[in-house]
């Protein structure tokens, strides 16, 4: 049994809309919705990639790691609690830090934050 539908991914960035705009054009997506600091583009299948402005923002330089790069996936689900239960199974480890309701923020075992999200 899967525990979720598909990932969104969430890309920081200095200006979300105009990040969009971008990808909207390369991918043939449309942007659903944008604002100072979140935007977002939507494949006609349902996929999305959300882009979140972030204050001081520093761009990656690849291949180094001096600046990794700065995304995290948000994962569609339909219940929170089994979610949760499941991820923490796999060897995930929840955050201490939960700054919303909708949604709760994990470790993956390597330490990489991801978002399980109601949908």
């Amino acid at each position: 049994m899967a525990i979720a539908r598909f990932p969104n991914v969430v890309i920081d960035c200095p200006e979300p809309g105009a990040l969009a705009e971008f990808y909207a054009g390369l991918l043939d997506w449309k942007v659903e919705e944008s604002s100072a600091d979140w935007a977002q583009i939507r494949a006609d299948y349902g996929q999305c990639i959300a882009f979140q402005g972030v204050q001081g923002y520093t761009a990656p330089e690849w291949p180094g790691q001096e600046l990794p790069q700065q995304m995290h996936l948000d994962v569609v689900v339909d219940d929170l609690d089994a979610a949760e239960e499941a991820v923490l199974g796999l060897g995930a480890t929840k955050h201490a830090h939960q700054p919303g309701t909708s949604f709760r923020v994990f470790l993956d075992p390597a330490g990489h934050p991801f978002c399980l999200c109601l949908s």
